[in-house]
């Protein structure tokens, strides 16, 4: 691991990336100053230490480093696209490190979870399978990849997958006109909350996603199952697979119209 995370280079990782960044086109100002508030220099070193920690003082002294400007800042509610990028490492230290080294990690993944839900910009990030998603629902990914971790890992384990469940994503394996808009047919992952849902739709080369309304035409299955959903007045080749489904902005659970209808 340790390997992997030198790897990466680090202050090359943009503090915030938003569509228009992406399509090339002016971006707006980060909030809180998060240009003045990455410091790249702490990653690698924070994530080394935390690897390597064999106690409490240790661990804590490496989740001072990644917290503090790292790969969040715990100070300022913010989080930085690094942390996506360092997910996979956070969670092998939850399933390898010394426990207190793995509690510490947990920690990092919580609170990088929920500073992204708190994102005034919905900053976003590049991925393998579209160019500008939340970074909120790059993480719940992560986090959703490691399921069986998770749950295995005591009440923070369980919080951070409930947590994870409200950045549902649904992956387009097959879509088909249908009236005025289309089915598509895929894979559902988290909870969906019910009703007519605004959704962004993504997909490699699309600069800034497709914002459209969908709604489950039956209700979903499991988590992972084969589903369907309705969205409306769109074009089948609009989203034609690989097209990847995650909830707008106003569709998640601490936002006003989501409390709202709940």
């Amino acid at each position: 691991m340790l390997a992997a995370i030198d790897a990466v280079d680090w202050s090359r990782i943009p503090v915030a990336a938003t569509p228009s960044e992406v399509a090339g086109l002016p971006a707006p100002i980060p909030p809180y100053g998060l240009l003045d508030l990455y410091e790249p220099d702490r990653v690698a070193v924070g994530l080394r230490a935390l690897a390597t920690a064999t106690g409490l003082v240790r661990a804590a002294d490496a989740g001072s480093l990644l917290a503090g400007g790292g790969l969040l800042h715990d100070h300022s509610g913010a989080v930085f696209p690094a942390a996506v990028t360092a997910a996979p490492f956070l969670l092998a230290i939850v399933r390898d490190g010394h426990p207190h080294a793995a509690a510490t990690a947990l920690g990092l993944l919580h609170d990088a979870l929920a500073f992204s839900v708190s994102d005034g910009v919905r900053t976003r990030v590049v991925t393998p399978y579209a160019d500008a998603v939340p970074i909120c629902c790059a993480l719940a990914d992560h986090l959703r990849g490691e399921a069986g971790l998770l749950a295995a890992s005591g009440a923070e384990g369980g919080w951070l997958l409930a947590d994870a469940a409200h950045h549902w994503r649904f992956d387009v394996h097959e879509i088909v006109a249908d009236g005025n808009g289309a089915l598509a047919l895929g894979v559902f992952a988290g909870r969906f909350p019910g009703g007519t849902r605004s959704t962004e739709a993504y997909r490699v080369g699309r600069a800034a996603p497709l914002l459209v309304q969908v709604a489950p035409p039956y209700p979903l299955g499991e988590d992972g199952a084969e589903a369907c959903l309705r969205i409306d007045g769109v074009r089948p080749d609009e989203l034609a697979p690989p097209t990847v489904l995650f909830p707008a902005r106003g569709s998640h659970p601490d936002d006003a119209d989501t409390d709202a209808a709940s």
